[in-house]
């Protein structure tokens, strides 16, 4: 061999050896050509291969990437043969390596893929699209002539106001109703509620400053500024019949279906200058104000003030007025034509669409309720529940108190923190039974009875369980189950209950059936309504088949529907546009005029952005019952967990990490104490009637505390171990309680 044909052969191994790339990624090595890695231009393999990205190398000399070996050996033989094998491959984890390589091609592919699976028009489930209010006409709202509503610091003299037997009525009752003198707002006017119209100056100025806030190029951001809230963000959904009406954090809307032409948007109230916290709507007003009849009533709270207004069919309305509880409403709803608002204070708000009254009444400091019927039942601090029947409470507006009535003690005196009533269906034999479940501080789950015949007697004490090692939250009975629900993750346990002729019975008892958790990691919001419009359930009729609603975070699109008393999922809601789902409420609407028509069930969905989605619920049961029961998901998965966790950051969660070992509301004394519970800081509250009952054995559970902590923290400073800060504060107020008592 001569030494030109030597040198040739060199250059030819040289040259091929250079087109040979070897590769480590995540510790897999691989091989392949240079040209299979850059025919595809502007990708990380050419910027790598050219010099323009800083490589690594490994002790064997090949190029170092720190990526999933399982997605890139994916990707190579797609480079290999321009062709894509998914065998148990994740679609978006092998896009999202796709696009760190910066494969347009194959990013492309995989998005399509993708694109097949979800559509802008929702799936089988989906039901309806409300559009957001007009940002036009919501700015019109803010920047109006008409002043915004008035809070009742200015209004309280225009309604008769009951506070420890003194009525007052103010002279100026005009103050108490809208400017027109109790004159509807026309249906012309009430989108943009915009009043009289402005003068030249002004109305320029109103439009300019319009105008920079629609085209502003940096918009405030809501979610890089907690402080400032998104104005079109629904925050609460409330339904009845074929109305729903939709909170905002400063106005509130109605929408209404007809059998026709579907939802429209009817009603918009005026700009208010606080956030709205609490919402409720009736539809179905019995009144004998020839004002207000054949109306929808509408209501919002914002701190203490109570904001009324009558809505018709046709989109006008009226005013009623503006009351105050002279402290924060925590609860907003209806009771037949009553309007009811709480406190946990103790004070109960009420006004009556017969007498055209606001009345207050103080009772014990509020920890729960419920209501069956005309009756209101209130679970309080001190473990006694309370009932009002509304139908009486016209009978006692000449002595300016309401019909309050003791109905039961808690044996062990803990507070009574959820509360269900269930009326049993009227026999010939009987009339109804009256059924109560609730839950304590404790854990404790009770169930109490009242029969027809011993109506004097009080309810009787029928069964008690004692599963939970965190305070009860909630509580539903139903016909056929009882569910508990305490603080601890949402930990939920249910029992079948057993009934002989619609009434329950001993044999053989309520059974237990499951147990697990409805876990929702909720910001530290800064909305006090989250909570009223983020509720998870059980949302059902009693005698119906109930559901849960888990938001896993509260930045998500989608919701998982579980069953109440099995936890199986039964379908999960996500958003059509991708927006994140900001409240929700379920709601069973009525079914149409036509023959055979029936009620449906629907979900409804309030979004960040303003608008409304609606979920066919009655389908998706249906659909349930048709699948194979054993094949079926609880909650999410945990795949699905986690990549929903990636959507929230933990440390500034509610439920940021697992209760400490022991966990704080374990049981440390005689008597079931709960160290979680708080009831040293009530006791001071409670009915002095009863103080005498409970005061013995508390002075004896207190003592066995303190003796174990004493003897906990002698041995901890034996061992040298510090006790935790916050351990020392929960001795330090048992210690507190003892002297004072």
């Amino acid at each position: 061999m001569n030494i030109s044909t030597y040198r040739s052969l060199v250059m030819m191994a040289e040259s091929m050896s250079s087109e040979i790339v070897h590769l480590n990624v995540g510790g897999t090595r691989f091989s392949t050509s240079k040209q299979t890695l850059t025919w595809n231009p502007e990708t990380f393999f050419t910027s790598l291969l050219s010099g323009r990205i800083s490589s690594d190398r490994d002790e064997t000399g090949a190029i170092f990437i720190d990526r999933d070996p399982k997605l890139f050996s994916v990707i190579l033989n797609f480079l290999r043969t321009k062709e894509i094998q998914l065998r148990n491959v994740d679609l978006s984890a092998l896009r999202h390596e796709a696009e760190f390589y910066g494969i347009n091609a194959l990013v492309g592919r995989l998005a399509l893929c993708e694109d097949l699976d979800h559509s802008s028009c929702g799936d089988v489930l989906f039901h309806g699209y409300f559009q957001p209010p007009n940002k036009l006409n919501i700015l019109n709202l803010m920047f109006a002539s008409v002043p915004p509503l008035q809070t009742s610091s200015n209004l309280r003299h225009s309604v008769v106001s009951v506070e420890g037997g003194d009525t007052n009525r103010a002279s100026g009752a005009s103050h108490g109703q809208p400017s027109s003198s109790g004159d509807r707002i026309g249906a012309s006017n009430r989108q943009a509620s915009t009043g009289p119209a402005p003068s030249q100056g002004q109305g320029q100025s109103k439009n300019t400053l319009t105008e920079s806030l629609l085209s502003s190029q940096n918009p405030v951001n809501p979610q890089n500024n907690p402080a400032v809230m998104d104005p079109l963000r629904v925050t609460m959904l409330r339904g009845h019949q074929n109305w729903i009406c939709a909170a905002y954090p400063h106005f509130v809307c109605c929408y209404r279906m007809k059998d026709s032409t579907g939802w429209h948007l009817l009603w918009t109230s005026q700009h208010m200058d606080s956030q709205v916290e609490r919402v409720a709507l009736n539809a179905k007003v019995v009144s004998s104000n020839q004002e207000n009849s054949n109306s929808k009533m509408v209501a919002a709270s914002s701190g203490s003030t109570v904001w009324l207004w009558a809505v018709w069919d046709d989109g006008e309305s009226r005013q009623i007025g503006v009351f105050d509880l002279h402290v924060s409403v925590d609860n907003l709803f209806f009771i037949g034509s009553q309007l009811v608002a709480l406190s946990r204070t103790g004070k109960v708000g009420v006004w009556h669409s017969m007498t055209q009254h606001w009345q207050i009444q103080d009772v014990v400091p509020i920890t729960s309720y419920d209501t069956a019927g005309s009756f209101l039942l209130l679970g309080c601090e001190d473990g006694s529940i309370y009932y009002i029947d509304m139908q009486k409470f016209p009978l006692r507006m000449k002595d300016n108190d309401l019909l309050v009535t003791e109905l039961y003690s808690d044996p062990a005196c803990d507070m009574v923190t959820a509360l269900s009533v269930y009326l049993t269906p009227k026999t010939t034999l009987s009339g109804n039974w009256i059924e109560i479940a609730y839950g304590t501080s404790s854990g404790t789950v009770r169930v109490i009875v009242q029969h027809p015949e011993t109506v004097g007697h009080g309810p009787q004490l029928f069964q008690t369980f004692t599963v939970h090692r965190s305070p009860v939250t909630k509580v539903m009975l139903s016909e056929k189950h009882l569910v508990s629900v305490c603080s601890e993750y949402n930990h939920v346990r249910t029992w079948n209950v057993t009934r002989f002729r619609g009434m329950i019975s001993t044999q053989p008892g309520s059974t237990p059936l499951a147990s697990f958790k409805i876990v929702s990691l909720d910001d530290m919001d800064p909305l006090i309504s989250y909570s009223a419009g983020n509720d998870f359930g059980p949302f059902g009729e009693q005698d119906d088949q109930q559901l849960f609603v888990q938001k896993v975070v509260s930045n998500t699109d989608q919701l998982f529907i579980r069953q109440s008393s099995t936890g199986q999922r039964i379908c999960v809601i996500r958003s059509v546009d991708s927006s994140t789902i900001s409240s929700f409420c379920v709601h069973e609407c009525e079914g149409s005029n036509r023959m055979g028509s029936c009620p449906r069930r629907y979900l409804f969905t309030g979004h960040n952005n303003g608008s409304i989605q609606m979920w066919d619920l009655t389908t998706a049961l249906d659909l349930y019952k048709q699948s194979d029961k054993g094949k079926l998901e609880s909650g999410p998965t945990a795949t699905e967990l986690v990549r929903l966790l990636e959507q929230v950051d933990l440390s500034s969660s509610q439920w940021s990490s697992p209760c400490v070992s022991p966990s704080p509301s374990l049981l440390v004394g005689p008597g079931s104490l709960p160290l979680g519970a708080r009831l040293s800081a009530s006791a001071s509250k409670w009915n002095p009637s009863r103080a005498s009952v409970c005061h013995a054995s508390l002075d004896a559970e207190l003592d066995a505390t303190l003796k174990l902590i004493d003897e906990d923290e002698a041995a901890q400073s034996a061992k040298g171990t510090a006790t935790r800060p916050t351990q020392n504060q929960e001795n330090n107020e048992f210690r507190v309680q003892k002297a004072s008592n």
